[in-house]
């Protein structure tokens, strides 16, 4: 998934590794690897410095035989971005345009087709078009394949790379060759760039229940949720009877808008820990009596699938272990850790993975999702993916460690009967899924069963 923007911070700049600054023409550095391993304290030093002597030599080799002349620059990011897309699928350098192009991801606009993509195997997927932008009238479709961007393939582009080639200016033209499952010819497409602005959150109100939608965590999640909250109550005449948060295929973002959006719904408890490697790597998060402005008492039902990711888990999970809400719908996507985005001195930043998070209860997701109190399928066949589904199927992921538990926390006491009459998958002739028609969305109309019968319950202990 393209799970690239959760962080716990943004720090200060930190020094070249090793404490190596790249001087023009890379003579300081050369330099710097010169030094042997009898300056060296200790075995540790001595084996680092023995690699990095080696560094050297593989540069310096590259620098003067390769067929073509390369910067040093060029070298050394290859290297640094190597480094760190071997530790784990999240962890990644990044160039300073590719920094700067996050930083203005993350405000919630910026010049595109408005695409979610994920790198599959080294090919670019499209996890999701963003409604109303030139690829969703395009008709790009979850799971497509891009293969060309410009009439260059994408095979070896990584996926920031890949961002930056469709980027660009509004009214410039992008073409696309597209590979989707099914379909034998490529698709051909041609689109033109527009200024995107990312609206994550959208609402519509179903028989006095409230469906807010969260597609990402962005700097303007939690503000666009109260938004939400208000129109949906102004429309019901001020008697909402329950909400749905429908956070199927959001693949994540901002961790601290995953925890405001967390306090939205909770009054009491906990939202997330964090653990790392260093004591200042551990936190942990608790609801703010009183900050609960939004929606302290409403039934609530979360809605997830595998395409539910990292900022979106951490909601989830924090409802669902303070009995705040049900969840319904498949296994979430398996995204336990944080990534610290940390600035360069004006070369760009790490992303680099610094922490597990952990639910209220001590449950690490990473590797194993969130397993919904209420099952429930999207279609009654199972659904072709090229892959990967879930943080498991992604090569170098971290292990679990440290997690209480697997599965969900046991239902709360009192859960509706009606939970347990939800058949896991459609009737047979359920309509396909449209989702301009909420009465095809299986799901959706489970979890709009469930949470009027919480309401139910509600009225009935409140007499």
């Amino acid at each position: 998934m393209k799970i690239t923007r959760i962080g716990a911070a943004l720090l200060a700049g930190t020094s070249f590794a090793f404490g190596i600054a790249l001087a023009p023409g890379g003579t300081a550095l050369f330099q710097a690897l010169e030094i042997r391993s009898a300056a060296a304290q200790g075995t540790d030093q001595q084996q680092a410095y023995r690699l990095l002597a080696l560094f050297a030599d593989v540069l310096r080799q590259v620098r003067s035989d390769y067929v073509d002349p390369v910067s040093d620059r060029t070298l050394v990011e290859n290297a640094l971005n190597g480094m760190l897309t071997g530790l784990d699928p999240h962890s990644a350098y990044m160039t300073e345009k590719q920094w700067h192009e996050m930083r203005t991801e993350t405000s919630g606009q910026f010049g595109g087709v408005g695409l979610e993509l994920t790198d599959n195997a080294g090919l670019i997927q499209v996890v999701s078009p963003i409604d109303g932008t030139p690829a969703s009238r395009a008709g790009m479709k979850p799971g497509d394949l891009i293969t060309s961007v410009n009439g260059k393939s994408v095979e070896g582009l990584s996926l920031d790379d890949a961002i930056t080639a469709m980027r660009g200016p509004p009214n410039t033209v992008l073409h696309l060759i597209v590979k989707r499952q099914g379909v034998e010819d490529p698709i051909v497409l041609t689109l033109t760039r527009q200024m995107i602005h990312i609206e994550t959150v959208k609402s519509r109100l179903i028989g006095g229940i409230g469906v807010i939608r969260i597609s990402e965590f962005t700097e303007q999640t939690d503000s666009g949720v109260h938004a939400a909250l208000k129109s949906l109550r102004a429309e019901a005449g001020g008697r909402l009877d329950g909400l749905i948060l429908d956070l199927r295929n959001d693949p994540g973002g901002l961790l601290d808008q995953a925890i405001a959006v967390s306090n939205d719904f909770l009054d009491h408890g906990g939202i997330v820990s964090t653990r790392g490697r260093h004591p200042s790597d551990n936190e942990s998060w608790s609801a703010k009596a009183g900050a609960a402005a939004v929606a302290p008492h409403l039934p609530v039902v979360v809605l997830t699938n595998n395409g539910t990711a990292s900022a979106a888990e951490i909601v989830a999970a924090a409802l669902q272990d303070d009995n705040r809400a049900l969840v319904l719908g498949t296994r979430s996507f398996g995204k336990g850790s944080v990534q610290t985005l940390i600035p360069l001195n004006g070369n760009g930043a790490l992303r680099l993975t610094t922490a597990r998070y952990y639910t209220p209860s001590g449950r690490s997701i990473q590797g194993l999702g969130i397993t919904p109190n209420v099952e429930v399928e999207e279609t009654r066949t199972p659904q072709s993916h090229f892959g990967p589904e879930h943080e498991s199927d992604l090569r170098h992921i971290l292990t679990n460690d440290g997690g209480s538990q697997a599965e969900a926390p046991p239902p709360p006491a009192d859960l509706p009967a009606e939970a347990r009459n939800i058949q896991k998958l459609p009737p047979v002739g359920w309509p396909a899924l449209d989702p301009e028609k909420p009465a095809t969305d299986y799901q959706l109309q489970q979890g709009l069963v469930l949470v009027r019968a919480m309401a139910a319950q509600v009225r009935a202990a409140s007499r």
